[in-house]
């Protein structure tokens, strides 16, 4: 049977993780290899329902906030619950999950990109037993394991990166933020209250592997001072010229200082030209870029993927800089919420938090939300010449008075 033969069959069966082994052959070592193709074939894991509708859907529904009903041309029906989770979790959790999947979905689920659950079921009495169940389901402290939600014009489940919990470059916490955050807006999770759905994103660092850039509010950890060179154990744990050429901006050059009176090789960092970034810290663990003061947050919004009603858009930097205030970070919580409320009270139906700022104009927007405009807020970025004002068709308000 070819290779190819084997692959197709394979995509019919449910995943099988002792397959690999059992069609090895030692002595043809090379024959009915899989172990290179990459990860399974998604589709051994679609629920029956999917598979066989895959591709014949015709419509979809929100039928109460975290349900989404799909009607296939066959006539059968899945729906599809939305569950928020954090990005870091237990495996009892998990084995939790697991369980739910196998009492009421046929032991399928799926995580979403933004770390939500979806358990699918296919008739009304079974997703009327399981939202029960979801709801009844508690921590300790009283809060939902398992809340309903994230679909439609609601709060959306926040993206975000690692923060202290494991990177190495990051200038504020990642689950910490996001969770104070979360909690304060978790009515706007499980409603369809606003105007359209508002996707929060964080990033720890501006390498911002997270989604920072495309989000209708987006929280990032900024660093506003430059790395500490520990000129007694460079040496030790660096190459010198690795390091210097980590630096995107050539911001860092070799030298040569006396430490205990004994000259010692290591390097210098021009601050005009430093941007923060930590790449010099990835590669030379002898330039920490933490700082206790320097290091906070900014606010980024505006962004969003979809290209619905308007073309997708880049975030805007709004706010400059928040300090960190751990273990709630009270400053930012409030900052999002009244951007988040400004947006709901005043943006029509349908409209994304950008598509809103750019009707009233940015200026009306900084003087709605009560966020002073600073000169951090231009948009200097030498490519970037289409987002400056070239006409006189600006929004006059407080921030132009004085033009």
């Amino acid at each position: 049977m070819s290779e190819e033969r084997i692959i197709t069959d394979l995509i019919k069966k449910p995943y099988d993780p002792n397959l690999a082994e059992q069609l090895f052959d030692p002595a043809k070592p090379m024959a009915n290899r899989i172990t290179d193709i990459g990860p399974p074939h998604y589709e051994q894991f679609f629920p029956p329902v999917i598979k066989k509708n895959y591709g014949k859907w015709k419509s979809h529904e929100i039928v109460q906030p975290g349900v989404i009903k799909y009607t296939s041309e066959t006539g059968d029906v899945c729906y599809a619950v939305r569950v928020g989770s954090a990005r870091l979790i237990t495996t009892d959790l998990i084995r939790e999950i697991a369980e739910i999947a196998d009492k009421y979905c046929e032991g399928y689920c799926r995580w979403t990109t933004r770390n939500n659950v979806e358990f699918h079921v296919t008739d009304e009495a079974t997703l009327r037993a399981l939202l029960d169940d979801l709801k009844g389901r508690k921590f300790p402290g009283g809060s939902y394991k398992f809340p309903v939600g994230g679909t439609g014009a609601s709060v959306t489940n926040i993206v975000h990166t690692q923060g202290w919990v494991h990177c190495h470059t990051p200038a504020i916490d990642a689950s910490g933020v996001v969770k104070a955050v979360m909690d304060d807006l978790f009515d706007y999770f499980g409603s369809h209250k606003l105007p359209a759905q508002v996707r929060i994103a964080l990033a720890c660092c501006l390498n911002m592997c997270g989604a920072v850039h495309c989000s209708d509010i987006a929280i990032l950890g900024i660093h506003r001072k430059p790395p500490l060179v520990e000129d007694e154990r460079i040496t030790g744990v660096c190459e010198i010229p690795l390091a210097v050429a980590a630096c995107p901006l050539g911001a860092i050059k070799p030298a040569t200082v006396e430490v205990g009176g004994e000259q010692k090789k290591t390097v210098r960092v021009n601050q005009d030209r430093c941007m923060f970034c930590g790449n010099c810290y990835t590669m030379c663990p002898a330039m920490p870029l933490a700082d206790g003061e320097g290091d906070g947050i900014a606010i980024l919004v505006g962004g969003k993927i979809s290209n619905r009603v308007s073309a997708p858009k880049f975030s805007k930097l709004v706010i400059p800089y928040i300090p960190n205030e751990p273990p709630r970070w009270p400053t930012a919580v409030k900052t999002v919420r009244r951007i988040l409320e400004t947006y709901a009270a005043n943006a029509d139906k349908y409209e994304r938090l950008g598509e809103w700022a750019e009707r009233i104009g940015w200026e009306r927007f900084f003087e709605k939300c009560d966020i002073p405009f600073t000169e951090k807020s231009i948009d200097d970025y030498r490519l970037a010449y289409t987002t400056y004002h070239t006409t006189t068709q600006f929004k006059w308000s407080v921030h132009t008075d004085n033009l």
